[in-house]
């Protein structure tokens, strides 16, 4: 083109080398939204454990509502997004805008026949997929597993056209990404959670079986989510005309790079569902509990995990672009680091106050304490596997952004295959003995398979010499460690016994919490800040860092 388009100027080529106080502030802006998101999230979980309890239609509920977020992983924020963002950033940095507005198109029309056929299979085939992914439905005896087969079924047929509108808003989150825009796809979310609040609180009463409701409620979240995108799309002149695409040579790569990354970008969400198999087949009630002990760990996952890998994606995609390989490993040492950081507190004080949690969000109702009690079990666990969880979110894109799958796939599998051994392992003896809560040992087995792969994942970036550890490592280690354990004596020390919990009011519960957190926070970070670390120790640099 022989003029500049306003969208052009708003999107400049080949910005600055993002410094760790961007990448943090750019972070900070997308963790704001989604913890905005996670809030309403937890607000949508307490009404659906209030009104609904961790019974038979929620188990059919989350089944249904995981099967299409599972392909979500595959053709949406997974393994799609992962294989676009580098191809976009580099046809963006590399070529004209005509031909990134050729790219959007054909690849916004691939993607939807591809997303049509699968839909419409999903709608045809839910009695096979709810078979296959909650056995136990149909396995069980009585009359109450033959209601949660058939509502299963109704379900899946509203949820799993909600995969074809949530793959198109990521297509559009991803372009907006490019262009360092996070808020609008950050803000996504949010509505799914206004929308699922709205129906479960307010419609759920005028259908004959209200869990119908929730599944409704998901395929219209779908539509308004995609189209609050669309006018930050307008913005940039990028809203996708769809055309057929399969000859386009960057959505060749697209396809090639996505193919072998739908296990690799999403063997935790792999990992639930076959926990979900297995939980079908124990007592009434274990989808549910494990649904929301779950929910409880994403939460600092989303908010930090998820926007930091958001952020890091098109960064790295950048600097790949660019040739820039030594700012590239100073990024991912960078976010490794800021990953510790975070995270240890938020896994402490998840094992403490699981009980309490549970107790102050979800206890009334039809959640009742002996819900509290088995959703704990599962909590601990999950909780213990959240380094692990987000060190995949940061460390994932080092492969994506250099267009490599490969290994992923292969870590990924490797990782998927060891939970299923430690699945069988651990759940196994534990019905065989008799033991309580044996759906917490699909929760271990889970965490444990993450640290593993990503443990295979940073050997990778190792061998391969892309990422070096930056020297002061077993300082800043050495602090975090002393800060987490002055965080476990003040919660051991000032935490009552979850019995308390559940005896006290509701604001009595809501106001320990409150104090239990503010003080454990105080804590880490005083007892970080009396040994030395500082903030301004996060700068990422190629020297050692001052700590």
């Amino acid at each position: 083109m022989s003029t500049t388009s306003e969208a052009e100027n708003q999107a400049p080529k080949n910005p600055p080398r993002p410094s760790g106080r961007k990448l943090l502030r750019s972070t900070g802006t997308v963790g704001g939204v989604t913890l905005l998101s996670r809030i309403l999230g937890l607000v949508r979980d307490v009404v659906f454990a209030r009104l609904f309890g961790a019974a038979g239609v929620m188990d059919a509920f989350f089944v249904a509502f995981r099967i299409p977020n599972i392909f979500r992983r595959f053709f949406a924020e997974g393994s799609f997004s992962q294989a676009f963002v580098p191809v976009f950033a580099e046809y963006d940095e590399k070529g004209d805008r005509e031909a990134v507005r050729e790219l959007v198109d054909q690849t916004a029309g691939t993607l939807g026949i591809i997303l049509f056929g699968i839909t419409a299979l999903g709608v045809i085939g839910a009695p096979v997929f709810i078979a296959v992914f909650a056995p136990g439905f149909i396995a069980g005896n009585g009359l109450q597993d033959a209601s949660r087969y058939a509502l299963a079924v109704d379900m899946l047929r509203w949820t799993f056209p909600y995969l074809l509108f949530i793959s198109f808003a990521a297509l559009a989150g991803g372009i907006l990404n490019t262009y360092q825009r996070f808020t609008a796809a950050a803000f996504s979310p949010v509505l799914l959670n206004v929308v699922l609040i709205g129906f479960a609180a307010f419609l759920a009463p005028l259908y004959t079986r209200p869990g119908m409701a929730l599944a409704v409620g998901v395929f219209t979240a779908g539509v308004v989510q995609l189209a609050c995108m669309l006018p930050s799309l307008a913005q940039l002149r990028l809203v996708p005309r769809p055309r057929l695409g399969f000859g386009h040579p960057g959505v060749r790569k697209i396809l090639r790079l996505m193919l072998p990354g739908l296990f690799g970008s999403s063997v935790a969400q792999i990992s639930i569902l076959l926990d979900t198999l297995i939980a079908s087949l124990l007592a009434t009630g274990s989808i549910s509990w494990l649904y929301y002990s779950d929910r409880l760990m994403e939460f600092p996952l989303g908010v930090f995990g998820i926007a930091l890998a958001t952020v890091m994606l098109p960064n790295l995609s950048r600097q790949h672009a660019n040739g820039a390989a030594t700012d590239f490993g100073m990024t991912l040492d960078w976010a490794m680091r800021l990953v510790v950081l975070i995270v240890t507190p938020a896994t402490l004080g998840l094992m403490l106050l699981a009980g309490p949690l549970l107790a102050t969000l979800f206890y009334g109702g039809r959640f009742g304490a002996e819900d509290v009690a088995m959703a704990s079990f599962s909590l601990v666990p999950y909780a213990a596997g959240l380094l692990g969880f987000t060190m995949v979110k940061v460390l994932a894109p080092g492969y994506f952004a250099r267009q490599i799958t490969s290994t992923p796939v292969r870590i990924g599998l490797i990782a998927l295959g060891l939970n299923m051994v430690l699945n069988v392992v651990i759940v196994g003896p534990w019905v065989l003995m008799g033991w309580p809560g044996p759906h917490a040992g699909l929760a271990a087995a889970t965490s444990l398979s993450a640290f593993i792969n990503s443990g295979l994942l940073y050997r990778g970036l190792w061998r391969d010499g892309v990422i070096r550890p930056a020297p002061g490592w077993s300082r800043f280690l050495l602090r975090v460690g002393v800060a987490g354990g002055v965080l476990v004596v003040v919660l051991l020390q000032t935490v009552p016994p979850t019995s308390e919990w559940i005896e006290a009011e509701f604001w009595t519960r809501c106001l320990w919490l409150a104090a239990a957190v503010a003080g454990g926070a105080c804590a880490y970070f005083g007892a970080l800040f009396a040994v030395g670390f500082r903030m301004g120790d996060m700068r990422m640099q190629s020297r050692a860092p001052t700590l």
